[in-house]
């Protein structure tokens, strides 16, 4: 149904009927919105290569993202004093929690109604916007945005139908993060090896009881924890060339693992899980069993580093582990952006989204109060002026550098597509649901299926 949607949308966007953010109008560049004229794309590139930011008249400028609480305080402070910069922009916000959120921004961006500038998912640039249709070529207003601030791979991995559709904000991996008050309880450090990984779920539930566990998973950090373990001992990458480089025999040597370390006491069952609260809806954060240390392990992405320390009632504990080699082929695991600022099609005045987007990332005054709340700033002059006002957090910083010296891998974007990663209803949910809940009759049973999703996945793009 959403597919057919989506289509049904797209051929209506096809005829041209585009409408501006928060107003009529279609123009996508300074100059065709001073005219009243709406322009095509090769015009609005042509028009935009000299963007002048227009300081005087009162023009209103839609954004949108998600995240916790802290990370909506700093986007709101630096709205705000990009505002006092530009007495005659007014900054509109909208944001929230991830849960639904991409739900929502697809339906937008299919309907033409999204926001000026969007915080986006490196994957929504090949999934929603393959043509370039949705999302503005930045590189046209380079004389506003500093892309010499930003690694040329960040900015390639951005590049989609030869259009830098976003500015990478951060790079970011998955890495473990253990709560050492739980283990020292158990009498044993933290895990560095696969052997002590699992020697500790046994530990756990012999000197501290069924409930306790070394470390929780759910469904997608399932399936990316089951990558890094074939990356590593396989030394190949997941995809490449938009093609799945695993056998479904090897695929069910990958849940042979996962199953593995559910048989060990090293992770609860999804069913265990869900009767904990923890589902769709409700991450590993939210919950009492992490709150309280009975759950004592997160393979999670850097940048949530202090969002799950500051969910603890005790996090004096909370630490950034080591990358787990689990085999001697490759490290595995992989970095990707984790982040992007974009600006729509749809805005009538990208000149002034794009001044927004540097005062961000690049200026001192907007980096300053952004900090390390989106990941460790990509921009070189972000960064510089994080560290220096001390707003990088120490906790984040160890685990990206740790991540980010350790991985191999690149992620393909395809990996994080709606058909795959929809909890409920995505492959990944299902296989790794449908394994935990014993529903399949073997593990290679379960790996034809995420062989076969992923596959149409890749085919779709």
């Amino acid at each position: 149904m959403k597919k057919a949607i989506a289509l049904a949308l797209a051929g209506a966007m096809s005829v041209g009927l585009l409408a501006g953010c928060g107003g009529a109008g279609s123009s996508s560049t300074a100059s065709s919105a001073a005219s009243g004229e709406s322009s095509s794309t090769a015009e609005a590139t042509t028009e935009s290569a000299n963007a002048t930011v227009n300081t005087t008249d009162p023009i209103t400028l839609t954004m949108s993202w998600w995240g916790g609480d802290s990370r909506h305080e700093a986007y709101q402070e630096a709205v705000a004093a990009f505002s006092q910069k530009f007495p005659n922009i007014t900054v509109e916000t909208s944001y929230g929690a991830w849960s639904g959120w991409e739900d929502k921004k697809s339906a937008q961006l299919y309907s033409n109604s999204a926001e000026d500038v969007m915080q986006v998912n490196w994957n929504w640039l090949s999934q929603y916007s393959p043509d370039g249709s949705k999302f503005v070529d930045l590189n046209q207003y380079s004389n506003i945005i500093d892309l010499t601030q930003f690694s040329d791979s960040s900015l390639e991995a951005c590049t989609v139908a030869g259009e830098l559709q976003a500015i990478p904000v951060s790079m970011t991996g998955r890495i473990f993060y253990w709560n050492t008050k739980t283990f020292e309880a158990a009498g044993i450090e933290y895990p560095k090896t696969l052997d002590e990984l699992l020697a500790a779920g046994k530990t756990f539930q012999e000197k501290l009881g069924d409930d306790y566990y070394p470390l929780a998973l759910g469904e997608y950090d399932r399936m990316i924890l089951m990558v890094y373990y074939l990356e590593s001992v396989y030394g190949k990458p997941w995809v490449e060339n938009n093609e799945l480089q695993y056998t479904a025999e090897e695929v069910t040597a990958g849940l042979d693992f996962i199953e593995t370390l559910e048989e060990n006491h090293v992770i609860p069952t999804i069913p265990q899980m869900n009767g904990k609260g923890i589902d769709a809806n409700n991450s590993i954060d939210k919950s009492q069993v992490w709150i309280d240390g009975i759950y004592a392990g997160i393979f999670e992405w850097d940048s949530s580093a202090s969002k799950y320390r500051s969910a603890l009632a005790d996090n004096s504990g909370f630490v950034v582990g080591d990358e787990i080699k689990f085999g001697d082929k490759a490290n595995g695991g992989f970095s990707k952006v984790s982040m992007g600022l974009a600006i729509t099609e749809t805005c009538q005045h990208p000149a002034e989204a794009a001044a927004l987007i540097n005062f961000l990332l690049n200026e001192d005054a907007g980096a300053t109060i952004m900090g390390s709340e989106c990941g460790i700033p990509n921009s070189a002059s972000g960064l510089a002026a994080a560290e220096a006002s001390g707003k990088v957090d120490e906790l984040v910083n160890e685990a990206n550098s740790k991540v980010l010296a350790f991985v191999d891998f690149q992620l393909d974007p395809t990996f994080e597509s709606t058909d795959l990663k929809a909890n409920p209803g995505g492959t990944y949910a299902d296989v790794f649901g449908g394994l935990s809940y014993d529903e399949y009759g073997s593990t290679a049973e379960a790996a034809e299926d995420l062989v076969a999703g992923v596959q149409d996945a890749l085919a779709s793009n």
